[in-house]
């Protein structure tokens, strides 16, 4: 009987290699451009430029700390959405006991949803 190993140094030489061609890609591209790329530097093409709209004021204004806050409760909410897909996926074999822990979880997220409605969190005034 023939005994395999476990991991082999050879069995990660198609990774080193797709670490390599893709460093490469991404380094051979950076050069290839800037090699090849237009050189014309003028006032006009070095100004600001914002969706074809002339910059108006400074751009390290402060402002409001609520669309950070707005943004860091949307990507927590997009990622509980996340572990729903797995459970919904797999809803038959946990059972009872699954939908009991689900209920669980979307009150806790439910909570959490009162909690910043309650702070006023969302709330742009």
């Amino acid at each position: 009987m023939e005994q395999v190993s476990a991991n082999a140094p050879i069995d990660y030489l198609p990774i080193l290699f797709q670490l390599i061609v893709a460093a490469g890609f991404g380094i051979g591209t950076i050069i290839i451009t800037h090699l090849i790329g237009p050189k014309v530097r003028t006032a006009n093409k070095l100004s600001s430029f914002e969706s074809g709209v002339e910059v108006i004021g400074n751009a390290r204004q402060p402002f409001s700390i609520k669309y950070f806050l707005v943004a860091i409760l949307f990507v927590i909410f997009d990622v509980e959405v996340i572990f729903m897909y797995p459970w919904a996926v797999n809803f038959r074999d946990f059972g009872f006991e699954g939908l009991i822990q689900m209920f669980v979880f979307m009150g806790m997220l439910l909570l959490g949803f009162i909690y910043v409605i309650k702070k006023k969190a969302l709330s742009w005034d």
